[in-house]
């Protein structure tokens, strides 16, 4: 959604963006050009909405009040277009009463199969079901047991990566990714990506081919540029230090957690020691996502409560840890603590790692640009 958005920003529009889950604050849910809505407008909109609550005879959910806030704010704020992330799934989303021009689905990895099912075909069905009939559907999800499910989608048209689009180059650069895409429209050679990880890649050019589509023709090189070269993603796979290097990413399932330490471990020389703060949520596996997070090669793990009913007690992620044959683990039930502890033996050789949960990473984050500071 951020790359969509600044490439529709790069074409001058006003865009009015709404992602979840935030990190700090939760007007980053809802964004125009890029900015959040402020506090005033944000309390605004939701009395407003509260007001219409009676009507719909239930109460309504934490994320049914924000989608219609955003909503709101976004019909008052004369934005040109809309780029809305699905909160989960898909179907049965509150996002899902929009009818869209461009519905996009980068991949499906095993995530929520509790409300789904336990297999990337019964995520793939509720998935799709943001598709609608007038849509342009593009697919850069590529797994062959989904395929029959997402060609059936009932859109106007379907565009799909490796057929009617594709990676050509995608290359390990420094601060980022040098990625060359092949659209249905264009031939884009050596864009700049700023965003680590193979997988950026890939979603840059989804996220090309989704505007492409859009605008019904082909992205000029200078809004091509323009709008890449902005691109940011709080939280995922974000850098907010070097020397030691601190990277810390919201990655709280298996799929994410597996692409993260491959990046780590993969696209950063790290000459000394790797230092790993992590803690997640009770609904996940800990010896599944620690195993992902590869927390055995690491020099040091740091357990820590996420900020949440919901979280691991830090206590029981050491055990597991310790059963892994992580070497050296540590357990605190603060953030704030886990990071101390974990920062002040660092050398200007080492590097640090936060993940695990997005609850953790959002607590980290200021933290951590006091720390560094």
């Amino acid at each position: 959604s951020q790359m969509v958005t600044k490439l529709l920003m790069a074409h001058g529009l006003t865009v009015g963006t709404y992602t979840s889950p935030h990190l700090e604050r939760v007007n980053e849910r809802m964004m125009r050009n890029g900015l959040p809505i402020d506090d005033d407008e944000f309390a605004e909109n939701v009395l407003a909405i509260a007001e219409l609550e009676p009507l719909v005879g239930r109460r309504i959910s934490y994320f049914e009040i924000l989608t219609a806030v955003a909503f709101r704010w976004f019909a008052d704020s004369a934005i040109d277009v809309g780029v809305i992330e699905v909160g989960l799934l898909g179907r049965w989303d509150a996002t899902n009463v929009v009818e869209s021009d461009v519905a996009v689905l980068t991949n499906i990895s095993l995530d929520h199969t509790e409300f789904a099912g336990p297999t990337h075909a019964h995520i793939a069905r509720e998935k799709v079901g943001i598709v609608k009939s007038n849509s342009v559907f593009v697919q850069g999800e590529t797994r062959p047991d989904v395929q029959e499910i997402l060609a059936a989608a009932p859109c106007a048209k379907r565009v799909v990566r490796d057929e009617h689009f594709e990676v050509l180059e995608n290359e390990l650069a420094v601060g980022g990714r040098l990625v060359s895409v092949r659209t249905t429209r264009a031939e884009h050679r050596e864009l700049f990506v700023p965003l680590h990880g193979r997988h950026q890649g890939d979603n840059a050019a989804t996220a090309i081919v989704a505007v492409e589509e859009f605008f019904d023709h082909a992205i000029s090189r200078d809004v091509l540029d323009e709008g890449m070269a902005t691109v940011s993603m709080p939280g995922r796979f974000e850098v907010m230090g070097h020397q030691p290097l601190v990277i810390v990413d919201g990655a709280h399932n298996v799929g994410g957690a597996e692409v993260c330490a491959e990046v780590f471990f993969d696209d950063f020389q790290v000459d000394g020691r790797r230092v790993l703060v992590v803690g997640m949520l009770k609904s996940r596996d800990p010896e599944e996502l620690l195993g992902a997070l590869r927390a055995d090669d690491f020099d040091l793990v740091v357990c820590c409560n996420a900020p949440t009913p919901r979280g691991t007690p830090a206590s029981e992620l050491m055990k597991v840890a310790q059963a892994m044959g992580c070497d050296d683990v540590q357990s605190f039930d603060k953030v704030d603590a886990a990071l101390s502890y974990a920062y002040r033996g660092l050398r200007a050789e080492d590097a640090l790692l936060v993940a695990g949960s997005l609850y953790v990473v959002g607590e980290a984050r200021p933290v951590l640009r006091t720390i560094i500071a």
